[in-house]
């Protein structure tokens, strides 16, 4: 039995706290933030389904699938209910596959065109509620929320792990599940290159509107702005309840706006600036009728990963300057971005502390 530490409970710390623990490992779990889950944020209000972070996985993931059977929660996975997307470019067209993501400047691999996204029943939180449930029903988790990293050390023949609000926690092995630059400020000259890495800000504002007040029949995924027409950093939009069913109580459509916003925007603007905002970018593509019923405003600043070839060998040389010390990295920010990288990471890590 060995002692853990992890640093970030989102998606890959978590993982990595459900593993470790089924390996009779006694972890301890250390969250900056008041709850777990990281960017897998689902809100559940009155027949609403919103996701305030990820809305899905890509469709070929077996990682997620896996996890998702040895949580018990399989059966609640479902895929999109269409596949048909719109590109806006002074007028909505329907676009051919592929072409949604070199309307925004992504290189997808053709063996991902057209296949789309899966996602759970109650929205992606329910993969983290289920390892919260895990964590907590195994008893060999110590699930540490609002507690900041503040220093890491060697101490004796293990590792010291100490937090910003007093306390410290002894390890075998410290796992940095965080953002690359809390991982390079908590690791210091190892992680000197981590602080280099790239990261992009979004903010996104779903809003919920009667049926009749859009008049559009919303029969695709939703649409993609041109770059030529992304007003205020507006990029895309997607039509949620058509594009996964039980996201809106009967009568109501909800519709999720994508904004690359910029500094100035995302240290100014409040929820109501953000929702005029929406309401108005919505309206130059869609004929609607009104305001929007509810609205809700999500901030992620600098909190989606950029991975390119420089990155990854960033991370390469990091982890080569951390070898033997006990110390791993897991999570997009790292090992490729999206909910599937993060679920393969967290997975490798596991395996390789089990080989310490």
């Amino acid at each position: 039995m060995g002692r853990i530490a992890i640093v970030g409970a989102g998606l890959a710390g978590c993982v990595v706290a459900f593993r470790r623990a089924a390996a009779g490992d006694r972890v301890t779990l250390v969250e900056a933030s008041p709850r777990l889950g990281g960017q897998l944020w689902t809100e559940r209000a009155d027949g609403f389904v919103v996701e305030h972070g990820a809305e899905g996985f890509i469709a070929r993931s077996e990682a997620v699938p896996a996890l998702a059977g040895a949580l018990g929660i399989a059966g609640d996975l479902v895929g999109q209910e269409t596949l048909r997307s719109l590109g806006f470019d002074g007028a909505l067209r329907e676009l051919a596959p592929g072409e949604a993501a070199s309307f925004l400047g992504f290189q997808v691999p053709r063996d991902e065109l057209g296949k789309g996204i899966r996602t759970f029943r109650l929205g992606m939180a329910q993969l983290t509620d289920a390892l919260a449930g895990a964590l907590e029903a195994g008893g060999r988790v110590d699930v540490r929320l609002s507690a900041a990293a503040a220093s890491l050390a060697r101490a004796g023949g293990g590792l010291r792990l100490s937090l910003a609000g007093g306390g410290e926690i002894d390890a075998d092995a410290v796992v940095i599940a965080t953002h690359a630059a809390g991982a390079a400020a908590l690791l210091g000259e190892p992680a000197r290159p981590l602080r280099e890495a790239e990261t992009l800000s979004s903010v996104t504002v779903s809003l919920a509107y009667p049926r009749a007040a859009i008049e559009h029949p919303l029969d695709g995924t939703g649409f993609i702005v041109a770059a030529a027409h992304q007003a205020h950093g507006f990029r895309a939009c997607t039509f949620t309840t058509s594009k996964f069913a039980g996201r809106a109580p009967a009568g109501h459509v909800a519709l999720r706006l994508f904004f690359r916003p910029a500094p100035a925007d995302l240290a100014a603007l409040d929820d109501a600036a953000w929702t005029a905002r929406a309401e108005a970018s919505l309206a130059r593509v869609l004929p609607v009728r009104g305001p929007a019923e509810r609205a809700w405003v999500s901030r992620w600043p600098s909190a989606l990963p950029v991975s390119t070839p420089a990155h990854a060998a960033r991370v390469r040389e990091v982890e080569q300057a951390l070898a033997g010390s006990g110390v791993l990295l897991a999570g997009s920010a790292f090992h490729g971005s999206g909910i599937d990288a993060a679920v393969r990471s967290a997975e490798a890590t596991a395996e390789r502390i089990g080989a310490l």
